[in-house]
């Protein structure tokens, strides 16, 4: 029996990577994702099995204390982790992913220094590739949880000669991995690499304003499936070869489907300092005229309009008013309105933010459109109702080529024959730019609490 379970374990291995391709495949629409998730997680529970069956394994006891507490701490932020906190989750996620990769590299050296044999060259230079990509992702990512949930400021954070810092640590880290593929059985110098991994992560997210966030999440997951893959060389495990691969070539796509969204590049992301606090566009808004509704108006424009597009954005996940505005958007269809969502691939602060919001409250999936399918719809919009939703309906972004956010796609709602913005001020959004939309003749504010407002709004057009 034992000499045929090698043979059975790359066997399910096999099996768990067709289902990790096909629960990929199955992501790329909201309306087969959570099946996409299943498969995959199944996917998962058979490499981990097939695993731990493997002749490898020396402890048992430990990796059921593992599973244990990991399984507990799992369901109880499935249970208590809001979906409005779903960035700062996936970031934390990524960085646990990260730290958890390095740390095989880090065990494996430990083990390896205390043998007699020499450190194979080919295991050295994964070890340090390894320390490498999950040092800066476990570090990164723990920025991004930081600016995500408020623990830091989400702008930008320079300071003087950082990109020459930046670089000067990377050689160090080069130098540093070419003396131990020299003279493997140096620990101090293999704990100052793994240190400056630590810090040039930190150094890298820094600098990355909240505008990038999408950008930023999507292309750190990507790093902690590369991380994940080199651990599967460390280990020579094929299936953690091959699932670290899969994470980490969709998220470079998908890093790359995000930048495309704001029409810029990878490289001005990470160095441009995008969404840096000061910023601004279209100069003073002293001269600007602001016109403002109350819910009964909003509820009389909505109600008697015949066509109705929902813009959602960051406001309304913090507000948590996706259940509110489900429940809008029922009462207007109800009255014979003819209800669409536009989603922008940034909005929010992670790839599909406002998918999974609205997913959440049950909006169907065929009211869902992204920009290419809505945008030449608004012309014979009546109403666009824009929820919390700031730098990407900016029309600057189409008009003004003085603006940093010029050239960027957006919902074109000011195309609309009247747009509503639900917003709690006129506060400028991630990229600090003012937006011109709030004082278009055809725009009229609502000014408020997302949540709040659209209970209002839903109150009013039930009286309609």
């Amino acid at each position: 029996m034992s000499e045929f379970l090698p043979t059975g374990i790359q066997l399910t291995y096999l099996v768990a990577a067709s289902l990790f391709i096909v629960g990929l495949k199955k992501l790329g629409s909201p309306a087969s994702a959570r099946q996409g998730n299943f498969l995959a997680a199944v996917g998962m529970l058979l490499a981990v099995v097939a695993t731990l069956l493997d002749r490898q394994v020396l402890s048992y006891e430990m990796i059921l204390v593992g599973l244990a507490v990991g399984s507990l701490i799992g369901a109880i932020a499935a249970q208590k982790v809001a979906m409005t906190a779903m960035p700062q989750m996936v970031g934390l996620l990524n960085g646990l992913g990260g730290a958890a990769s390095a740390l095989v590299a880090v065990a494996e050296f430990w083990r390896l220094m205390g043998t007699s044999q020499a450190i194979p060259l080919d295991a050295n230079i994964s070890m340090l590739l390894d320390v490498f990509i999950g040092g800066v992702t476990f570090t990164g990512s723990m920025i991004a949880f930081a600016k995500l949930q408020g623990l830091i400021s989400g702008s930008p954070v320079t300071f003087p000669l950082q990109q020459p810092i930046n670089a000067l640590l990377l050689v160090g880290f080069v130098v540093g991995s070419g003396y131990l593929l020299v003279a493997p059985e140096n620990l101090p110098i293999f704990l100052a690499v793994v240190g400056v991994s630590l810090l040039l992560g930190v150094l890298f997210v820094l600098p990355i304003g909240g505008g990038d966030m999408p950008v930023v999440i999507s292309l750190l997951n990507s790093l902690s499936g590369l991380a994940a893959s080199a651990a599967g060389f460390v280990v020579m495990n094929n299936m953690l070869i091959i699932a670290g691969a899969l994470v980490g070539a969709s998220g470079l796509i998908l890093t790359q489907i995000m930048c495309k969204a704001m029409n810029r590049s990878l490289v001005s992301v990470l160095f441009g300092s995008f969404g840096k606090a000061g910023v601004s566009g279209g100069g003073g808004t002293e001269d600007k005229t602001v016109h403002s509704i109350d819910p009964e108006e909003g509820a009389m424009m909505l109600g008697y309009a015949r066509s109705v597009v929902i813009v959602p954005g960051y406001g309304m996940a913090v507000a948590q008013a996706q259940h509110s505005v489900r429940e809008l958007a029922d009462q207007l269809e109800k009255m014979g309105v003819d209800v669409k969502y536009a989603i922008h691939p940034v909005a929010g602060r992670m790839p599909g933010h406002m998918n999974v919001l609205l997913a959440e409250a049950n909006v169907p999936y065929p009211q869902l459109h992204d920009m290419e399918d809505i945008n030449p719809q608004f012309e014979q919009t009546d109403v666009a109702l824009v929820i919390g939703a700031n730098d990407v309906v900016n029309p600057a972004a189409r008009s003004d080529a003085a603006s940093p956010i010029y050239g960027m796609p957006i919902l074109e709602v000011d195309r609309a024959k009247h747009t509503i913005v639900i917003k709690r001020g006129m506060s400028t959004g991630f990229a600090g730019v003012d937006n011109d939309l709030f004082y278009k003749d055809k725009t009229m504010m609502l000014f408020g609490s997302a949540k709040d407002v659209v209970g209002k709004l839903v109150s009013e057009v039930k009286q309609l």
